[in-house]
């Protein structure tokens, strides 16, 4: 977890990659329109309300987040597709998301990984990645930014007990330490 353009989303991709892992995703879901270049089912699987009220209704949605944004409400939220406890996986998530699985899947199951950066380059790299958009939505980039700072405060991070962190100064040292960190857990 990290705030939005800590660079989660490359480090997350680069640790499935890493066969040595061997980790398994967990896909979520969202109602926000799909972003150029997103592809259903590998950043997250896009459905609509009603997509959203037909998985609550089978039972298989964990947790949900609303966010109000200058579009219109969105709505993240993760579904059990089968998860299975004898293999490891990996999610990209916010806190809020990682205190909702913890609970569901037990302390011992979930290990919350948090990704830091300076709030400056966040800005500037979600700037750079809002201008490659074809229609930029730079409101709602400036909204998750601020959202950021409260969601993911020095408060909140202790009081849920957040201590692996990885400062995504330096890419590539970034990943090796969270490989080193995965491996001594097992």
């Amino acid at each position: 977890m990290g705030k939005s353009a800590s660079g989660k989303d490359t480090i997350y991709r680069t640790l499935l990659e890493n066969n040595d892992l061997g980790l398994e995703k967990i896909i979520s879901y969202t109602t926000r329109p799909i972003r150029d270049k997103e592809k259903e089912g590998v950043e997250y699987h896009f459905t609509d309300e009603k997509g959203y009220k037909k998985l609550e209704k089978e039972g298989k949605v964990i947790e949900t987040r609303v966010y109000d944004t200058v579009y219109g409400p969105w709505r993240y939220f993760t579904v059990d597709e089968g998860i299975k406890k004898d293999r490891d996986y990996l999610i990209i998530g916010t806190l809020e998301q990682y205190i909702a699985l913890r609970d569901y899947f037990g302390a011992k199951r979930v290990c919350p990984i948090y990704i830091d950066l300076d709030d400056g380059e966040r800005l500037q790299r979600a700037l750079n990645r809002e201008r490659k958009q074809r229609e930029p939505k730079y409101s709602e980039m400036c909204r998750r930014f601020l959202a950021d700072s409260e969601d993911f405060s020095e408060d909140k991070l202790n009081k849920e007990k957040i201590q692996n962190r990885f400062e995504n100064t330096d890419f590539d040292n970034c990943v090796r330490n969270i490989v080193a960190f995965i491996q001594s857990g097992r």
